[in-house]
Parts: structure tokens; sequence; C-alpha cells
């Protein structure tokens, strides 16, 4: 049967964004989408090309307060009545832009979009590479993230009745989505990232299971810097596919950052592109209905490899190593996939293998005390 694959993206997404210095650089987005179209990805019935929709208020609502909502509107409009740090909002990782609120409940709603799209079987997979926005709280902006896209998301799929299993691959702790599930055991959230002790926002350890009936449904592994794909896999694959297994969902989400790259410059981790498809073929493989969404990434050239690479395989298509002309002479990315060797030193392996095996012997100790 031939699968079917959704890519959910406009020009909207990148019109507007946190500024000229901010790390978060919009035209990661538009150089994403303009390489699958040099590669033919939305060609053929089976990968569809769809916009966005804006999230209304009372779908953003799902998670955020209506106090923080409103605030949004405002401080997007430059009403300067709104003292913006109430909100986390100021100069550093969440300045006030204009068009906030519409850029970002659009990315809101492509997540929505993506959700709404898999739930009536439409697509296998719906890829809303804007989103993955999992450090906003409810009431307040977090680690680049307005709104919390993923959140949003699965409250919508959960208020149906299905059971959501969340993974988060992004090198920060998704702290906003486990904050907003901490409680139920509707939703499985499990995130592997570097840990809390060296990296923003400090929170993601094994001891964060869960609260009430939720206990046990919140999964943290994290890994120390200069985890390489070797520990990292080794770790994913012993966590990540019996858990989803045995929590049998109806849907999966992930969240894809790509921030966990060697290149990456706010990050410490080493995965290369190898690593990373690794772990979307896992997710590939779960042969769940999926909903996968964007994240983190902060060089550019990495993350226009690392999601063209990652809707590739959503979408069963393999793209040529080498990047099309005139886009490698326009944007000089020469190469889909690292060719560049990382050397990782003997001292590192060993130091992150023997971190990563002591976090997942701590995670499944825990466990097996609740089961």
């Amino acid at each position: 049967m031939m699968r079917k694959a959704a890519f959910i993206c406009s020009p909207d997404l990148w019109v507007h964004g946190h500024g000229a210095n901010h790390p978060l650089r919009p035209e990661r987005l538009r150089m994403v989408y303009e390489l699958l179209l040099a590669y033919g990805a939305f060609d053929g019935p089976s990968s569809r090309l769809l916009p966005p929709r804006q999230a209304t208020d009372e779908e953003l609502a799902l998670w955020h307060t209506a106090e923080y909502i409103d605030a949004v509107h405002r401080l997007s409009a430059g009403d300067t009545s709104v003292r913006p740090w109430q909100y986390h909002f100021g100069p550093g990782d969440n300045p006030v832009f204009s068009g906030m609120y519409e850029t970002e409940a659009l990315k809101a709603g492509s997540s929505l979009m993506a959700a709404q799209m898999v739930a009536c079987k439409e697509v296998d997979v719906a890829f809303s590479f804007a989103g993955g926005l999992h450090h906003a709280m409810a009431g307040y902006a977090s680690g680049f993230c307005v709104f919390n896209d993923p959140a949003i998301a699965i409250r919508w799929l959960a208020g149906r009745g299905l059971r959501v299993a969340y993974v988060d691959v992004d090198a920060h702790h998704g702290d906003g989505v486990q904050a907003a599930f901490y409680d139920t055991d509707q939703v499985m959230t499990i995130s592997f990232h570097e840990s809390g002790e060296y990296l923003f926002p400090g929170t993601g350890f094994v001891r964060e299971l869960g609260r009430g009936a939720g206990e046990g449904y919140s999964i943290n592994v994290p890994l120390l810097p200069y985890t390489g794909d070797e520990v990292y896999l080794w770790a994913f694959e012993r966590v990540v596919p019996p858990l989803v297994s045995r929590f049998a969902p109806d849907v999966l989400v992930t969240q894809l950052g790509v921030d966990t790259h060697y290149l990456d410059p706010l990050t410490h981790l080493k995965l290369t592109t190898a690593g990373y498809t690794s772990l979307i073929q896992h997710f590939r493989d779960m042969d769940l209905p999926w909903v996968a969404t964007g994240g983190g990434g902060y060089d550019v050239r990495t993350v226009v490899r690392a999601w063209t690479l990652a809707y590739g395989i959503m979408s069963d298509r393999a793209f040529a190593d080498p990047i099309p002309e005139p886009y490698a002479r326009q944007y000089r990315i020469d190469r889909l996939h690292d060719h560049v060797g990382l050397q990782v030193r003997e001292r590192d392996l060993a130091l992150t293998r023997e971190y990563a095996e002591r976090q997942v012997s701590a995670l499944e100790r825990a466990l097996g005390k609740l089961a």
C-alpha cells in the first residue's frame, strides 16, 4: 500500500522572526522548503504540500491561559500597556516582534492540521516542520517558544480519546510538553536531551516520572555533553521501542530538533546525519499514525539537510546525496549527508557511555518499582 505523507508549509511561516541576531533564524524554514522542491519531494500522489492555518484562540487555550493569549495578541500589536516581562518576554531568548501572534499561531495551527489529518487517516504522517516549540508554558514564553504547538496538538488528540506517545529528540529537554501531561496516563512523554546539569532548561532528570495517574508516563533520558551516535542510539533503542510498544499508542507525535548535531553552536551533543536519520527510521519503523514536528537547530545548513532527509524517510523517498543545482550554488551546500569525519575521543566515548548506562539503569529501576 502506498504511504501518504503531508508537508505543511507556507511562506507566511518565515515572514516574521525573532530578530536579525537571534539564533532561531526563519530562513532555515524557507531553505528546507526550497530544497525539497528542488528534489521534487512533492511530486506524485503520495506526498501532499499543504498551507497551514492559524490556530484560533480557543485552540491555543487547549494549553495556554486566556490571559497569556491576550497578552501575546497585544504585545504583537505594539500595546505598550502590557508588561512583557510578566510573560517572560524581553531582550534575549524571547523578544517581542511585530506579527508575533500571527506567525506563532500559524505554527500552532500547522501542528494542529498535522494532528487532524493523521487522526482522520487522510495521511500516514504529517510534518509540521515549523513546529516543535516545546518549551512554552501555559502562561509564559520560554526558550524561543511562544505557543507550545506539540502540547496543543496532543491535547486535541487526547480530547478525542486517543492515546499518544510523544518522543522528543531535541538537545533540550521538552519541559513544556512534559508539564502539559505530567498527571495523565493517556499521554506518555519521552525526552532524550543533553543533561539539564549543562544545558537549558535545567530539567529533565530521570526522577521526573509524572504525578498521580501520570506517574511512570513521564520518561527522561539525560545525556552527557559529547554524546555521539553510538551511545545515543544505544540508549534510544534500549528505552523507546519497548516503552512505546508497551504503551500501545494510537498516535505517535515526535519533536525532531536537529540541535543534537555536532555542528550546532548552542549545544554539546555530537550526532551526525547518520545518527539522526537512524532515529527517524526508528520512528518510521514503528508504523504508527505519525505527527512530526520540527524544533531546535541553529546551524542552518545542518537543519536544511537533516529535515530534508527526515521527510524523505517519512515519505519513503530516497533523495540523492549530491544537492541539486542551482540550489547547491546558491546556498553552498554540496551534500545531504555529512562527509567530514567526526572524531570522538576514546575518553569521551567511555564517559558518555558510562553516564548513559547509569541513566538508563536508573530509569529501568524506577519504572520497575512502579510496575
